[in-house]
């Protein structure tokens, strides 16, 4: 490449580059809105100066323990205060954070110290038979430090050498941390479901995460001080990057241990919450409240929700109560939402059913991602904007993991032909907006027709006696797959399988309605997806002994 004359004498120096990092924004934070309210926990109210000031005695603490650059500590703990300074103290020392997904089990737990090498773990009392066993079966054996939450009112043994507290007091609140040598340097480490094989060990750096929590900002038109109620775990994907994001506008952080109607409005009445995050199911939550749990109001409360596509009847519903929905879409390998449904005014006069199919489209790129497209898979050419034609989403940017950890194989083929490659299978419309249709491992093929069990969903989600429903194939002699639907009843509803699949002819193609319904509470992950794998599993089984 020739050179310019740009090129010489214009080099980067500590005056024109810092690496960037989302570590600045509570430093900033700190400086500028140092009595403005960060965090809010039962009884606690803590300030932004203390905040940055306990981050740093962690941060502290951890350097005296010879944690630095490239160790990792582990965590597990629910959305606390804890949690939150994890997510500046343990990176201040260079190390890299590893948060928990508190719902797995202690074999999966055990696989993600060993494999992560952990020298550090933080965990919650109520997690502590989990991590007893985890410990017993992993040959990694980290310092183990307790935290005690004053929230917490349940048993809980102690596990480590000492309590968080009297961790965060020994350290010094004016550590002299410093910004990643380069701002590529790993900042968190998330492990994927692992629902085949093990699970792999995604890493963020610091230049991701940056720019993610910056994202955030702009597609959740987050103003000054807003107020974050924390229902998305930050175990997931380092919550989507909001705990960095909400330093930059000065945000109020409403810790919530656990996911329930009575809290969530109570939150929302009484911190006046301008913002939340969720899978579909805290907005089903919401909406079937009982009488008792529920408190007016009276402000708009935007929502941002990904996972599963929202059905049609639940974004009516929301849309109707108050909320502001957004429906965002990503994975745990682009730091969680990295596409945004961006709405445009004058859809808002569109009919009901139009505006609801607007809504549950995906949709476009945040600003902080390079590219997203459909391709084939195959070619590698992009599918005609048609909105019929399906390909894989795939993204190209600043805002894609490092890679997997320990895992160049994998890596390799996550990025083959220089794009990530999200398993995701979608169409993509004129204006350039994309819609997921499947996993691609949850396609069914029947009778060499392709269905896509979120149009079966959405048609069943339509009926106003299902609560919840997902849908999977079923080997079928004759088709190969024919679509078995698992279904949750609302409260106080019943209706039969025969009423049901009638009720899916008046809304579908005939060969895509399903030929079994099974009523069942429908297994979850933590972050309230629906665990298809084990619903596979479940139709196998019915099917063998019907």
């Amino acid at each position: 490449m020739a050179s310019s004359i740009y090129d010489t004498n214009l080099d980067k120096n500590p005056a024109n580059y810092q690496p960037l990092t989302p570590l600045t924004f509570l430093e900033r934070a700190a400086i500028v809105h140092p009595d403005r309210i960060a965090i809010i926990h039962g009884p606690l109210r803590r300030s932004y100066r203390d905040f940055y000031a306990r981050s740093r005695r962690l941060a502290s603490a951890l350097a005296q323990r010879g944690i630095g650059r490239g160790d990792t500590v582990s965590v597990m703990l629910p959305n606390t205060p804890a949690m939150l300074e994890c997510h500046y103290g343990v990176p201040m020392t260079g190390a890299v954070l590893n948060t928990l997904n508190t719902r797995l089990d202690a074999k999966i737990i055990a696989f993600s110290l060993e494999h992560s090498e952990a020298k550090v773990l933080i965990t919650d009392r109520e997690f502590s038979a989990t991590i007893k066993a985890a410990l017993a079966l992993s040959a990694n054996k980290p310092l183990v430090i307790d935290y005690d939450d004053p929230e917490f009112s349940g048993a809980g043994e102690r596990l480590g050498t000492m309590e968080y507290e009297e961790l965060v007091a020994g350290g010094d609140p004016d550590f002299a941390w410093v910004p990643p040598r380069d701002e590529w340097d790993a900042i968190a480490l998330n492990y994927t479901s692992g629902t085949t094989g093990d699970p792999k060990g995604v890493v963020y750096h610091h230049r991701g995460a940056y720019l993610l929590a910056m994202g955030n900002i702009l597609t959740a038109a987050m103003g000054q001080h807003p107020v974050y109620l924390w229902t998305l775990p930050m175990f997931h994907c380092n919550g989507w990057c909001f705990p960095w994001s909400l330093s930059i506008v000065a945000g109020t952080h409403v810790c919530l241990r656990a996911v329930r109607a009575k809290p969530m409005y109570d939150a929302l009445a009484d911190h006046k919450v301008t913002h939340l995050c969720g899978a579909p199911i805290v907005m089903s939550t919401l909406l079937n409240a009982a009488d008792a749990e529920r408190r007016p109001v009276p402000h708009t409360v935007k929502f941002m929700t990904a996972a599963a596509p929202p059905p049609e009847a639940v974004l009516a519903a929301m849309k109707a109560a108050g909320f502001d929905v957004t429906h965002l879409y990503g994975l745990t390998e682009v730091y969680g939402p990295a596409v945004v449904n961006e709405w445009h005014e004058e859809w808002d006069a569109l009919e009901p059913a139009e505006y609801a199919a607007k809504k549950a489209r995906q949709g476009v790129r945040y600003p902080v991602l390079e590219a997203l497209d459909v391709l084939d898979p195959e070619t590698m050419q992009p599918v005609p904007a048609d909105g019929q034609t399906l390909g894989e989403v795939m993204f190209r940017g600043n805002v894609v993991m490092k890679g997997y950890l320990k895992n160049p194989k994998g890596t390799a083929k996550a990025f083959e032909g220089g794009w990530f490659h999200s398993g995701d299978l979608g169409v993509k419309y004129p204006d350039g907006y994309v819609q997921l249709k499947d996993r691609s491992k949850d396609i069914i093929i029947s009778g060499g027709e392709n269905i896509s069990s979120i149009e079966v969903e959405d048609a069943l989600y339509k009926h106003p006696a299902i609560q919840a429903a997902a849908v999977v194939a079923m080997p079928d002699e004759k088709w190969g797959e024919t679509p078995c639907a698992f279904v949750e009843l609302k409260p106080d509803h019943s209706v039969s399988a025969e009423d049901i699949i009638a009720w899916c002819r008046q809304n579908l193609a005939s060969y895509k309605c399903p030929r079994t319904v099974i009523f069942t509470e429908l297994p979850k992950t933590s972050t309230g997806k629906i665990q298809k794998f084990q619903l596979r599993e479940m139709a196998r089984a019915h099917k063998a002994a019907s």
